[in-house]
C-alpha cells in the first residue's frame, strides 16, 4: 500500500492532521497503537478527565451550594463506580467520533505500532506480532507525550499512580499526596478534594500551575484551601513507596529539612515526556533530546525531508490544542500553502473551579525582557452575573504596552474562563489595543463584562463597576 502521507498517532494532532490532508486531496494513512483512537488526550487525558471534573463538581455544590439556591437534597452521596461509568461513555462517544471521522475523509487505519524501515517505509507491527508494510511519500510523527517518573519513586499504579490510574479509582481516597503542583495535578487532586479526600500538594518550585502568570497562583491556590488542601512548597520528593494499603513519601525542603508524608494514594504529576520510542528513528538517522523530542525546523520538518513532527513530542507546551494547530500547519504546508502560528497566543487552561486561563505574556517574562507595560485587573465578585450564579472567586488581569495600549497578555481565574481566554486570543492575534476591548459591547449580564472592565483599568484606570 502506498500513500500521499502518513500520520503515526491518533491524538488530537495526529487525526487533525489526517483529516486536514485528506481535505487536501492526499491519500493518507493513519497509524494507532492502540486499539482506539484519539491518544492520551481522549483516552486516558483531557476528555475523561473533564468528564470527571464536571462530575465531582455537581456533588461538590450538591453538597456546599444547593440549600443557598433554595434546593434541598437530603444527604447526597458519592456514586464513585457511576462517575467512572459516565466517564467512560463520554470516553466511547469521543472516540467513536473520530473513528467515523476517519471513514467519513477516507482515511485507511492501521493499528499496530508503526516503525520507521526507511524514510519511505513503515513496518506495523500488531498486537498478535503479525508485521506489515507500506510505503509512505511523507510522514508526520505525532507519538504523543507519556508521565514522568522521578527517580525514588516506586509506581506501582495501585497506590503510586499517575493521571492514567487516577481516572479509574474504585474508591475515594480518604487522604492523597499529589508530587507537583502542576495543572494535571490540581484538575485531578479537585476532583477527589471535592468528594471529600484530605489533598496535600508537595511542589518543587514556590507557586501552584509553574508557567502561568503567578497572580493565577496564588488564587487557585486559596480555592484549593477551601477544599482542604495543604501546600508545600520548595520541597523535593526523595522517595515514595507503598505499604500495604498506605503510601509513605520522604521529601526535602530547599533548607534541608526532611519530611514524611503518609496518604492511602499518592498521585506523581510532575510533567510529561514525549513518547518515541520504538519509533526506529535510528534506521533514518534521527535521534532524541534528553526529553525524547526530536528535532525540527521552522517548518515542522526534521532533518530527514519529508518526515515532520508535532505535538508533545516536539518542543513548546505539551497541549492538545497546539498539537492540533501544528497538525494543520504541517497538513497545509504540504499542500502548497502558508499557514501561520503564533505560539505565544496558545492559551493555556487549568479545568479546576473556578478555571484558570491564560495566554500572551505572563509579568514575570514582561519584566525580565525590561517591557514596560501597565496592568488592569477586574474582579468576578463584582459581576451581577457572578454573584446570581454564586461564582464570585477569582479575576481578570490584562497586561498591555506602556506605550501603544497593545495587549500584551490576560490572565483569567474563574468561572468559565477556559472559554473566556477565547475573547484574548482573537484580541491578541489581531494586535488590539486594551482600549478597542474596552469600548465594544459586551453583554450584561456575563462573566465576558469583567474582560471588559478589565481592559478599561488597563487604560487610564477607568473600570466603572469598581
Amino acid at each position: 500500500m502506498e500513500y500521499d502521507l502518513t500520520v503515526i498517532g491518533s491524538g488530537p494532532g495526529g487525526y487533525v492532521a489526517a483529516i486536514r490532508a485528506a481535505q487536501l486531496g492526499m491519500k493518507t494513512a493513519i497509524i494507532e497503537k492502540y486499539d482506539t483512537l484519539g491518544g492520551t488526550c481522549l483516552n486516558v487525558g483531557c476528555i475523561p478527565s473533564k468528564a470527571l471534573l464536571d462530575s465531582s463538581e455537581h456533588y461538590h455544590n450538591a453538597v456546599h451550594n444547593f440549600k443557598e439556591h433554595g434546593i434541598d437534597v437530603k444527604s447526597p452521596k458519592v456514586d464513585l463506580p457511576q462517575m467512572i461509568k459516565r466517564k467512560d461513555q463520554v470516553v466511547k462517544q469521543t472516540c467513536d467520533g473520530v473513528e467515523f471521522l476517519m471513514k467519513k475523509n477516507k482515511i485507511t487505519v492501521h493499528h499496530g505500532v508503526g516503525s520507521f524501515v526507511d524514510k519511505n517505509t513503515i513496518k506495523i507491527t500488531a498486537k498478535d506480532g503479525k508485521e506489515t508494510e507500506i510505503k509512505t511519500d511523507k510522514t508526520i510523527i505525532a507519538t504523543g507525550s507519556k508521565p514522568i517518573i522521578i527517580p525514588g519513586v516506586d509506581y506501582d499504579k495501585k497506590r503510586v499512580i499517575t493521571s492514567t490510574e487516577a481516572l479509574d479509582l474504585q474508591e475515594v481516597p480518604k487522604e492523597m499526596i499529589v508530587i507537583g503542583g502542576g495543572i494535571i495535578g490540581m484538575e485531578l487532586g479537585s476532583v477527589y478534594g471535592r468528594m471529600g479526600t484530605k489533598v496535600t500538594v508537595i511542589e518543587y518550585l514556590d507557586t501552584l500551575i509553574p508557567g502561568m502568570d503567578r497572580t493565577l497562583g496564588k488564587e487557585l491556590q486559596k480555592s484549593l484551601k477551601k477544599l482542604g488542601f495543604e501546600f508545600h512548597f520548595k520541597t523535593k520528593v526523595t522517595s515514595a513507596k507503598t505499604k500495604g494499603k498506605q503510601v509513605i513519601v520522604e521529601a526535602e525542603t530547599q533548607k534541608g529539612e526532611k519530611k514524611e508524608f503518609k496518604a492511602d494514594y499518592c498521585l506523581v504529576a510532575v510533567g510529561r515526556k514525549a513518547y518515541t520510542e520504538g519509533l526506529g528513528l535510528e534506521n533514518i538517522g534521527l535521534s532524541t533530546d534528553d526529553r525524547g523530542r526530536v528535532e525540527v525546523n521552522d517548518k515542522l520538518e526534521t532533518k530527514i525531508p519529508g518526515i515532520y513532527a508535532i505535538g508533545d513530542v516536539v518542543k513548546g507546551t505539551m497541549l492538545a490544542h497546539k498539537a492540533e494547530e501544528e497538525g494543520v500547519f504541517v497538513a497545509e504546508s504540504i499542500a502548497g500553502h502558508k499557514p501561520h502560528i503564533n505560539y505565544n497566543l496558545i492559551p493555556g487552561v487549568v479545568y479546576t473551579w473556578p478555571e484558570a486561563a491564560g495566554v500572551g505574556y505572563t509579568e514575570d517574562q514582561l519584566k525580565e525582557q525590561g517591557k514596560k507595560y501597565k496592568s488592569g485587573s477586574f474582579p468576578m465578585r463584582a459581576l451581577g452575573r457572578a454573584r446570581a450564579s454564586m461564582d464570585i472567586e477569582g479575576l481578570i488581569k490584562v497586561l498591555a504596552d506602556a506605550e501603544t495600549d497593545e495587549i500584551l497578555g490576560v490572565h483569567m481565574i474563574g468561572p468559565r474562563v477556559a472559554d473566556l481566554i477565547a475573547e484574548a486570543v482573537v484580541a491578541m492575534e489581531y494586535r488590539a489595543s486594551a482600549e478597542d476591548i474596552a469600548r465594544m459591547s459586551h453583554a450584561h449580564p456575563t462573566y465576558t463584562e469583567a474582560m471588559k472592565e478589565a481592559c478599561m483599568a488597563a487604560t487610564e484606570n477607568r473600570a466603572l463597576h469598581i
